[in-house]
């Protein structure tokens, strides 16, 4: 097996990361400001999944364009059974809390990676993970949920306590109700994720008020609402197809020219990723 670095695994994504960061397609970029509200159903936890990717970030992140590019890793490499490998972390990362992002967070953070044999910082900002068995997709499984990154792997209690490094830090929190958090100036996303100057979600467990609370203007996105309602109410774009309404949003939200479809939500980055065309 030859040697794996970044330009190999982004090899099969290579067409598609010509787009822009966020793997938006060529039409009119992402407008920053206003506030972003979503109404999601309570079963589920989708208050807290979508909540969660606004909060914190991962070492890797896999884009719309399903390109895979560093988030809180700059790049990383392995050697040449994939199981040794070092990640080189993002510098001057902070968390909402002002503390910088230290090796010491990740590997916490990390603790539950399978087949995991080790792991420490061999250099400032450089980390070197060993683990039992050949892991060539390693960078990305590091991209998916179970491994954010949180201070010393503290993920905090509730969410109203969430510290993380991510495009949002949390202003307010009522578990299954409603969770607010306002954009971090200077992030080092800036200009690639996180539109909105702030975000809401409210659960509103009824999937018809759902609907009504979106043709209404209250919200701009709804999860999993009644369908007729939406139908029958006004123009509205829904993910990912009508026939199947998971995701129904009002013709002012502008998403990225795909949208994820790993979960029933469609996509738990709506916080960073989509925004306000008028705000």
């Amino acid at each position: 097996m030859t040697r794996l670095d970044r330009r190999a695994l982004f090899a099969s994504g290579a067409a598609a990361a010509l787009l822009a960061a966020t793997g938006l397609s060529a039409q009119a970029g992402p407008r920053a400001g206003g506030t972003l509200r979503l109404a999601v159903p309570r079963e589920g936890d989708a208050l807290g999944l979508i909540a969660r990717r606004a909060v914190f970030e991962t070492l890797t992140e896999i884009g719309p364009d399903r390109a895979l590019r560093g988030e809180l890793a700059s790049a990383w490499e392995s050697d040449a059974d994939a199981r040794v490998w070092h990640f080189d972390l993002r510098e001057g990362v902070r968390f909402h809390d002002g503390s910088p992002l230290q090796a010491a967070d990740v590997i916490a953070s990390l603790a539950r990676l399978p087949h995991l044999d080790s792991a420490h910082e061999i250099l400032p900002g450089r980390l070197r993970l060993e683990v039992a068995e050949p892991m060539p997709d390693l960078p990305l499984l590091l991209a998916e949920d179970h491994f954010l990154i949180a201070p010393n792997g503290q993920f905090g209690a509730t969410l109203a306590d969430a510290i993380g490094t991510g495009c949002y830090r949390v202003t307010a929190a009522r578990e299954d109700r409603q969770f607010r958090t306002v954009r971090v100036t200077d992030h080092h996303r800036q200009g690639h994720a996180g539109w909105a100057d702030a975000v809401e979600i409210i659960v509103i467990p009824d999937p018809a008020v759902r609907a009504e609370a979106l043709c209404d203007g209250f919200v701009g996105v709804t999860v999993l609402p009644q369908a007729e309602t939406i139908r029958a109410r006004g123009d509205y774009r829904c993910h990912p197809s009508a026939d199947d309404m998971q995701i129904a949003f009002a013709p002012q939200v502008g998403t990225p020219a795909r949208i994820g479809q790993t979960t029933s939500l469609g996509d738990l980055r709506i916080a960073e990723r989509w925004w306000l065309v008028e705000t």
